[in-house]
This record gives structure tokens, sequence and C-alpha cells, in this order.
């Protein structure tokens, strides 16, 4: 929960430090004090989108921190998946916007993502301000609701993996059948390019075995030449090296008996004309299969036109690619001719991924229902003391489309009254009523959520006397079981009921208007609670009521 906020240069505040204690605590202050200042301060820390305009006038950056203890929640494997360093007891929030608009995120001095600030925020801190009784129009939030009550997550990530199981199925069969459909329109036109390229019997590595035989062909008579040249040049028996190499052989070894420092070298003489016999002999047979077939390399250079052309035809380079394309248009015409085959096999498996969707669905009904009627059963016991005593609330369920969260439709329907028919809460219920619906449902699952922190934002609009008393104890209930709870509110049975008391005014400076909060004493607090009561000139009587709303 909240132990500490600290803002510096933010919007109004100069700079703000300030402590908070668990249970039910309450801000109060004149309209236009800067309460919400307080509250953009903690939206900017929970992951809000940043603005430079939050920045004090003249000021280069703001800066918002906030201590949490966490010690009672468990929420360590968050720290553990972002790699972010574990307090339980002293759990440290950071937020800075730069006047340049940058913004920067910190999470026990660990600089993190807005998505990891905001993640974690949602565990921490629940702020209900007026706006979110629009909630009440939303389906999904209506569900939720009921889910939360029903404590179905398990159910829920079955039936979100069985939905995407079904939808991966019927994907799969609509892009199959979208092919066959496809290959059919094309079919006649498919089987020719197919049987062209199948008569063409491409094999891989055929061209470049080609190419080089046709470079060989075409120059056979150069290549013929230069074999005769090179043979006449190791074995001619007047100018060929070889008779040259065993001369020079012969002649050392004659002196190799009183000049023995040559026999190595007559050694390498014998290993060289060995080696140049052996060569010339290469020599002499390439020369001897070495002839210029003309009607060979036609056929050659016939079958490379082919080649190449059908590659320009297919947009290809390679004989390789041409067979890729030559054997996807036989699969294309295997899915053809046994499509209907493989349709209903995948039609099949659509068909069976359903069935195991909506027995999981089904499932997750039942148990709403069930979860359903415990609700409707609570949000009647705790609406008729909040002075509804003839209210009806009930929860209607209408079946959808299949979706990842079931095929359930809920509707939160609401009357005040006997002889008004039960509709939509959003329609009928009034502002003040709208806002006892919602302290009830939050009430009722707080417990199963368990949020550290929930704030509530003037949530006792359009009620007052003890209807409002009502509501600040359902909310010093809340506060209980290592839970805060905190409420700006502008009604003193409210504020007489906070454990702790904070105030924020505005006060003018030589440097401009700027907005404190600070915590009150107990004097201080009856005189807050008097001025509530009966405005800025305080009677003696409003404090003796002050006095007395605080005893309860």
């Amino acid at each position: 929960m909240l132990k500490q906020l600290y803002v510096k240069d933010f919007t109004l505040i100069d700079e703000l430090n300030i402590d908070f204690h668990p249970g039910f605590s309450v801000i109060t202050g004149e309209t236009g004090a800067g309460k919400s200042i307080i509250l953009g301060a903690l939206h900017l820390l929970l992951g809000q989108r940043a603005d430079s305009k939050q920045i004090k006038n003249g000021c280069k950056k703001c800066v918002v921190e906030a201590h949490f203890d966490l010690s009672h929640y468990d929420m360590e494997d968050f720290f553990t998946q972002n790699n972010i360093d574990y307090d339980a007891d002293d759990c440290i929030l950071r937020r800075e916007v730069s006047a340049s608009g940058k913004s920067r995120a910190f999470i026990n001095d660990t600089p993190v993502g807005l998505t990891a600030l905001r993640e974690l925020g949602e565990q921490l801190v629940d702020i209900h301000s007026q706006h979110q009784n629009l909630l009440l129009q939303k389906e999904d939030f209506q569900l939720n609701v009921v889910d939360i009550v029903a404590k179905d997550g398990a159910l829920l990530r079955q039936c979100r993996q069985a939905f995407d199981r079904y939808m991966d199925a019927k994907h799969e069969y609509a892009a199959f059948q979208e092919r066959c459909e496809k290959a059919r329109e094309n079919e006649d036109f498919l089987r020719f390019q197919h049987a062209e390229l199948d008569r063409a019997a491409l094999q891989a590595g055929e061209q470049e075995e080609l190419e080089q035989r046709s470079k060989l062909l075409s120059h056979a008579e150069g290549i013929k030449g230069a074999l005769y040249q090179a043979a006449a040049s190791l074995s001619d028996e007047e100018a060929g090296c070889l008779g040259s190499v065993r001369a020079a052989a012969d002649s050392l070894r004659e002196i190799e008996e009183v000049y023995p420092d040559v026999a190595e070298l007559a050694q390498r003489l014998d290993s060289a004309f060995i080696e140049l016999k052996d060569i010339a002999q290469d020599v002499d047979n390439r020369k001897d299969s070495i002839d210029y077939d003309p009607a060979e390399l036609d056929q050659i250079n016939e079958r490379l036109d082919t080649l190449y052309s059908l590659q320009h035809k297919y947009h290809v380079s390679t004989i390789e690619e041409l067979i890729a394309t030559r054997d996807q248009m036989a699969q294309q015409l295997g899915n053809i001719d046994g499509g209907d085959e493989q349709l209903a096999l995948l039609k099949e498996q659509v068909d069976k991924a359903f069935a195991t969707y909506k027995q999981v669905a089904d499932q997750l009904t039942l148990t709403r229902q069930k979860a359903a009627a415990v609700v409707e059963g609570e949000m009647k016991k705790r609406l008729q003391p909040l002075g509804i005593p003839n209210v009806r609330f009930s929860i209607s369920f209408q079946e959808r489309e299949p979706s990842a969260t079931g095929v359930n439709k809920v509707a939160f329907l609401f009357s005040a009254n006997t002889s008004s028919p039960l509709q939509p809460v959003s329609q009928v219920a009034s502002g003040g009523e709208i806002a006892r619906v919602m302290l009830s449902l939050k009430a009722m699952i707080s417990g199963t959520v368990k949020l550290p922190t929930i704030i509530f934002d003037e949530i006792d609009t359009g009620v007052s006397g003890r209807v409002a008393e009502k509501m600040a104890q359902i909310m010093e209930e809340m506060g209980d079981n290592n839970r805060q709870v905190i409420s700006i509110t502008h009604l003193p049975q409210i504020a007489a009921m906070g454990t702790t008391h904070y105030k924020v005014s505005k006060e003018e400076t030589e440097q401009g208007t700027i907005s404190r909060m600070v915590m009150l004493s107990n004097d201080e607090r009856v005189r807050e609670i008097a001025q509530m009561l009966s405005g800025s000139n305080i009677t003696e009587a409003a404090i003796d009521n002050a006095k007395a709303l605080l005893r309860k």
C-alpha cells in the first residue's frame, strides 16, 4: 500500500512530501484547491501519458515518486520476470518528465518502460474517478465483475486457449479453401504450365554442365591446337623437354662416383622426368578426346535455349527455381485433385476444436451464472442500507458470438423501486444511484482482487446525510485487512469517518499560486469539518457538530 508520496514541480505543486497510512483516509479541500492535481500526479506515476505542460512554470522537469509496502501481497513474480530488485517493505516508483517532453520511469531505481510501470501500477492502485461510472455502460466491465466473483481465472485461460485453437483451425480451413478455389479458377492454365515444365525433364545441375560443354565444343579447335602444342613441347624427339631432362639426368649419373654431391640432383631430375612423362601422357590422351561435333553443339544450345526461355517465362534465374515452380504447381494440382478430401479433414478438425471450446465455454457460463446469483444477492444487501430500500438488481445473460472470453453477454439490470421495470443500470439510475452501485461493486470485489490501495474521487456525488455516512462505513470496512482506502470528498459525514485526514489548499506566494497538501491534527480536523458543515463562517454549533461527527 501507499506509504509516501513525493511530488516536485508538478503543475501548481512546488514540492510535496507526505506520508500515508493504512486503513481509511480522507482528502478534503475547496473546489479548485488542487485535489485533481494530486490525482494527476498519481496517474502520471502509474503510467499515464506524460505532457510537458504538467511541469510547473519555469522549471526544467517534474518528479513524482511513491513508496509502497508490498509485504502483505504476493508480487515477487512481477519483479523476477522484469529483472528488477524486489523489496517488499519499500517498493519505489518514480516518474520524471522534462521540459522537452521526454519521460523516464523507474521501479526500485531500475529504468523501465511505461508498459512495465503501468502493469505494476494496476496491481498497486485503483483510482475510481467519476468518469469510471461510465464503465457501467460497458459489457466487458460487467462481465469482468462476474468473473472476479466467480474466481474463474483458470477456466478463462482454458477458454482462451480453446478459442485460439478453434480460430487457428478455422483460419487453416479457410486459407486452404481459398487456395483450392483460386487453383480451380486457373486449373486449365495451371495444368498446361505444369505439363510444359514436366515435359522439360528438368534436372538439378544440368544447366551448369550444358553451359560448360557448350563452351568446350565452341572452342574445340583452339583447345585441341593448344594440347598438340603442349604435347610437342613435352615429347618431341628434337625439341621436347622430356629428352632434355633425361639427358641431364644421365650426365649427372656419369659424374656421381667422383662427385657424390650431384646424386640428389640426379634423383630429383629422375622424379621430374617421371612426372613430366605422366603429364605428357595425359595431354596426349586429352588431345585425342577433343573432337568438334557441330551436331552435339547444336543440340546442347537448343536445350539451353529451352531452359533460358522457361526461366524467362516463369521469372526465375536457375533450373533449381524452375524445378521448385514445377513442384509447387504439382502441389496445387494435388490440392485440386485431393482438395475435397483435405477440406473435409480440415473441417473435421474445426468441428472438433469448436466442440472442445464450446464445452469449456458452457462450463464457464454455468460458473458465471452461479456467481451472478451471488452478485445479485450481495448487491441488494449492500444497496438497501444506502438509501435504496426497494432496490432490485439482476444480471441478465444473453448468448453472443464465440470469443476468447466465452459466449456470454451480461447486463446489469436495476430498479430503485418495485413499480419500475428492471432496465440497464446506466440508463435508469441517477448519478447518486450509480455512485452507490459502483461503491457497492468495488466493495464486493476488493477482497477478491486484493488491491493494496483504492482511491475514490468524489464517489459520494449525489448523496448526503445518512447515506453518505453509510458509504463512509463501507469504505472504512474496505480499509481493513491490509488494504488502504483513500476518499476525496466534499461531505463532512465521510470526512469524519477517516482514520487520517488530509487537506489540499491553494496559496498565493511571490512565485505565484501553489497547491499544498497537509495531514490535519485533531484540532485542525474539527475546524475543517466544521467549515464543511457551515461554510467559511464557522459557528460554535458547527464546531459542536464536527466534534459529534468525529466521535461516531
